[in-house]
């Protein structure tokens, strides 16, 4: 009655409750049916199917009041999975001493099943955590390091993950050491042989982004892992933008740890993470929140953060469920299309430049463009003070420019709203008062 009470005083009922509940499984199965009716498609073709992108654009309860070109900060869920974090939390609420101690924590073992099958790992590899940044603190605060130890990454990498590193070299004394790749890098090469001219003797770990979330780019994880193993240098690989935006395994990488944000690019709730670790490395690294020592080789040891909402977590397995209907490579194909529509389009302009390169493995749904000669502060504000289009101004020591990241629920209709405006600027420069 409790229910019922809140359902109607929100302006609904149960009647409409289990209405749009029906409804976003309806629009799951939809999703499904398109999926089938393009199987015999190549993902490339399915790309520029815009019949089938429709149907994959119902499933979300985005605003068409506003454009998002921001996914890279955070992704918008499907109606499934926000119902299935309303109808948990519901549940954990019945009575939370009971439900959230005994009874819902253990529906948590066929999502880290799910998350194993998507990444191609063993589901005891896997720990569920709140976002990357959780992930990733927990590997560089939880590896034994001396003082003199050197951690090497590069100048572009996450500035959260920087930060926790500088923290250990102010309170322990070890090394940090960056160096600069290309931007655009156009060989793999390039970026191989930067890691391997970095290490040194005293490398004792080396820390890498899957893709760097200012331009897009992607590193050839798997070379440069494999070039750290032969030396016995563990690696450590930030895939915050990487993991459920492209396809890839677990044997692409080739690394010893891993750390992803959920919330990102496999479309989960907010607040919900992926950490893998090597299965024989868990017993040496020290959970973020200490757990007992009975707990030293079990992965579950780095969910100990006490209490809180088992609803994200949960409601996860819808987003696996929402992935899979589409197929990896088909999201992979989509993305890298969308990419491609709008930056081809903005480069025929004399006064832009890409920071993202085209090659397919060195980028996908991320690409950094810049106007030349005008701020990209400037233009992020009057894209969305004027148009409300939301983009992302990236101001680095190497470059600068806007970061723009649309997504499977993205028209082109919006994209090409975007570029008419971005061409304007190139025309006409930004109005006195942006």
């Amino acid at each position: 009655m409790e229910r019922r009470s809140f359902l109607r005083t929100m302006g609904g009922s149960v009647g409409a409750f289990a209405l749009t509940s029906s409804f976003d499984a309806g629009t799951l199965s939809r999703v499904e049916a398109a999926t089938r009716s393009v199987t015999t498609q190549s993902p490339t073709s399915v790309a520029e199917n815009e019949d089938y992108w429709r149907e994959v654009q119902q499933a979300f309860s985005v605003s068409r009041r506003m454009i998002n070109l921001n996914n890279g900060y955070c992704c918008p869920s499907p109606r499934i999975v926000t119902e299935k974090v309303v109808d948990y939390t519901w549940q954990q609420e019945e009575a939370p001493a009971y439900t959230l101690a005994r009874l819902l924590p253990p529906f948590r073992e066929p999502v880290r099943q799910g998350l194993a099958r998507v990444f191609g790992c063993d589901a005891e590899e896997v720990a569920l955590v709140r976002n990357a940044s959780e992930a990733l603190e927990t590997l560089l605060l939880g590896v034994d390091l001396e003082s003199g130890d050197e951690v090497i990454t590069t100048t572009q990498d996450y500035g959260r993950m920087r930060t926790t590193l500088d923290q250990r070299r102010r309170r322990e004394g070890i090394e940090v050491k960056t160096f600069q790749i290309p931007t655009p890098a156009e060989r793999n090469e390039d970026l191989i042989e930067g890691f391997r001219e970095a290490m040194t003797p005293k490398t004792k770990m080396v820390l890498m982004s899957h893709q760097i979330n200012l331009t897009g780019q992607i590193l050839p994880v798997k070379e440069i892992a494999a070039i750290a193993r032969e030396r016995g240098i563990p690696t450590m690989v930030d895939g915050a933008h990487s993991f459920a935006q492209f396809n890839f395994k677990l044997e692409d990488l080739g690394c010893d740890y891993f750390g992803t944000s959920l919330h990102k690019w496999l479309f989960a709730p907010k607040g919900t993470g992926m950490l893998y670790v090597k299965r024989d490395r868990i017993k040496d690294l020290w959970p973020l929140m200490p757990a007992p020592e009975r707990m030293d080789e079990d992965i579950r040891k780095f969910e100990e953060i006490g209490t809180h909402s088992e609803a994200p977590y949960l409601a996860t397995g819808e987003a696996i469920t929402f992935h899979n209907a589409i197929g990896g490579e088909r999201k992979e194909a989509r993305l890298r299309y969308l990419k491609d529509y709008w930056a081809k389009r903005l480069l025929e302009l004399d006064n832009v430049r890409l920071h993202t390169s085209f090659d397919p493995e060195m980028s996908c749904a991320i690409a950094n463009v810049e106007l030349v000669g005008t701020e990209p502060t400037a233009m992020a504000n009057y894209f969305w003070d004027k148009h409300k289009i939301i983009v992302v101004a990236i101001n680095h020591a190497e470059f600068r420019g806007l970061r723009i990241t649309p997504n499977v629920y993205t028209t082109l209709d919006e994209l090409d709203f975007f570029c008419d405006v971005f061409e304007h600027i190139a025309k006409t420069g930004l109005p006195k008062s942006a």
